[in-house]
């Protein structure tokens, strides 16, 4: 049975950094492939939360990449399309050397970084392997019941639970987007995205599987 293992990531120590520096409330997330080459691993990123015209800009003067374009934009969101500088994609070939598959990637002030191993020892010699850039958070088997995943980043499950203790989905709502971006010291659109994503990812999780909504 595989492992899934959930890492925390600086961006100094993978990606992004200047970027995400200069857009501090933008969130960026990887289009997921189902590729092992190196060009094809993360070429794809939206983003969200903040104005994603200056962010192409500070995409296109990031050192970590070497060129961007923009290819759809909706709704305070844009999808772009990322040719990665050498240290990043020496990052990627180091992670799959190390037989690491990457299942989602997600950043706003750092990266979090959902990866699956086929066997215990291959999630071992990552770690020792990468050492503390990469901070393991939690590991389960696929096999496990999915209450404790979801599909769910950390800082998604803590925007829900927050969100949920204040009676912010409550009849009527005892709070609002922007007393939880106070608690959370976020930008109140940057909780609206998580929030926005969260659900999307406990339907898919839950209510749906292969497509199909799961018969009552």
């Amino acid at each position: 049975m595989s492992l899934v293992a959930e890492f925390e990531v600086p961006t100094e120590d993978f990606a992004l950094q200047s970027a995400l520096a200069a857009i501090p409330e933008m969130q960026v997330e990887m289009e997921r492939l189902a590729t092992h080459s190196r060009e094809w691993v993360m070429p794809f990123l939206w983003a969200s939360g903040g104005d994603v015209e200056e962010f192409a800009s500070a995409l296109d003067g990031d050192p970590t990449v070497g060129d961007v374009s923009v290819l759809d934009r909706l709704d305070g969101t844009a999808l772009y399309k990322v040719e990665w500088a050498e240290n990043v994609e020496r990052r990627v070939d180091a992670m799959i050397n190390q037989h690491a598959i990457i299942q989602e990637a997600v950043a706003d002030r750092q990266w979090f970084l959902k990866l699956r191993f086929v066997e215990e020892d291959q999630l071992s010699d990552f770690r020792d392997h990468f050492g503390s850039d990469f901070e393991l958070r939690r590991k389960y088997r696929t096999t496990e019941p999915k209450h404790g995943e979801f599909g769910l980043t950390p800082e998604q499950r803590e925007t829900l639970v927050l969100a949920s203790e204040l009676g912010y989905f409550e009849v009527p709502r005892k709070a609002t987007v922007e007393d939880i971006a106070d608690r959370l010291d976020i930008s109140a659109n940057s909780v609206s995205q998580r929030l926005r994503r969260a659900h999307d990812a406990l339907v898919r999780n839950t209510l749906l599987v292969n497509g199909q909504r799961r018969a009552e």
